[in-house]
């Protein structure tokens, strides 16, 4: 990690932390929930290697970044909004973008509202959803996925404290090496499955690692990271007027065959069946991980890090 730099800017009136290094065509990386600008670390000394200027900010909510405490402040209009002010910041009039998770969902928002800005898009684990216009995502998620389905639960105000009784080392440990396929469920009891029994990290996340996120999620809390899922009623609500509208980026998706999102029933079908390439046209590629699980940035870095650089190499 040597040679990173750190700065903060005012974008979209907030006060954004930002890591980055290398000089070049600019790389933007978004992280996801529950992580941190620290995900990329691998990616972005591998970039900069390459020739790049990579850039990884916290989002909105998280780390040293601003965390406004209204659910409605953490729209897609107010990430992207983030996003749009932070590229302007950087003198570019446009990025190469590599995201995860959450941040694939925002980057997504961002290929689809501000198509200009993006070169190209690396999208790890989370495929595009397009926007249903008869069935809002909680309501339905209930629906297909039971109540105990995390983003379900998520939405309770009572989270925060259930996390807060486990601590955010154990929370994180348990979300970051678990490895379990399918549609994650919390339940009421213990609903992370934290016990006494010391699970072993594995060798791709240090106890170094984990001190870091966890720190940060201590001094900062999850209400941040949580706003994002407490929003997404309201985001289907404002999106309205881009029903129907495909995203016209050149994509190229990467996804560990264990992610619990490429595990949730129908999106296999929906990512290999012609739906995924119906709503995104410049889907190039679709690469699927063997034996991989959900953060694959820093399960498979080396291999990420290929991903990203031989489809970005060609624009």
């Amino acid at each position: 990690m040597e040679g990173i730099e750190h700065r903060t800017l005012n974008v979209n009136g907030i006060n954004m932390h930002v890591a980055e290094k290398g000089k070049g065509p600019v790389v933007l990386f978004l992280h996801g929930f529950p992580e941190l600008w620290y995900t990329w670390r691998h990616q972005i000394v591998a970039l900069a290697d390459q020739g790049y200027r990579a850039v990884a900010p916290d989002l909105r909510g998280y780390g040293d970044t601003d965390a406004p405490k209204e659910v409605t402040s953490y729209t897609y209009f107010h990430v992207v909004g983030d996003l749009v002010a932070l590229i302007e910041s950087l003198g570019v009039e446009s990025v190469f973008l590599v995201a995860h998770d959450w941040g694939a969902m925002i980057g997504w928002y961002l290929c689809l509202f501000r198509p200009d800005l993006v070169k190209a898009y690396v999208c790890l684990s989370v495929p595009f959803r397009p926007r249903h216009p008869k069935m809002k995502p909680i309501p339905t998620m209930r629906a297909f996925l039971g109540d105990d389905y995390y983003m379900c639960r998520f939405q309770d105000p009572g989270m925060e404290d259930e996390m807060a009784k486990y601590g955010s080392e154990a929370v994180l440990k348990k979300i970051l090496i678990d490895r379990k396929p399918g549609p994650p469920c919390l339940p009421k009891e213990n609903p992370f499955g934290i016990n006494s029994s010391d699970d072993k990290l594995p060798l791709w996340l240090s106890q170094d690692d984990l001190n870091y996120y966890s720190t940060k999620f201590d001094q900062k809390g999850f209400t941040g990271g949580l706003n994002y899922y407490r929003a997404l009623d309201l985001n289907w609500e404002l999106t309205a007027p881009w029903t129907g509208v495909k995203v016209n980026v050149p994509v190229k998706f990467v996804v560990g065959d264990l992610d619990v999102v490429y595990t949730t029933p129908g999106m296999k079908e929906y990512v290999h069946g012609g739906g995924f390439k119906n709503d995104v046209p410049m889907l190039d590629d679709v690469v699927v991980l063997e034996g991989a699980a959900h953060f694959i940035n820093q399960e498979r870095a080396q291999e990420t890090n290929s991903h990203i650089y031989d489809f970005i190499r060609k624009f």
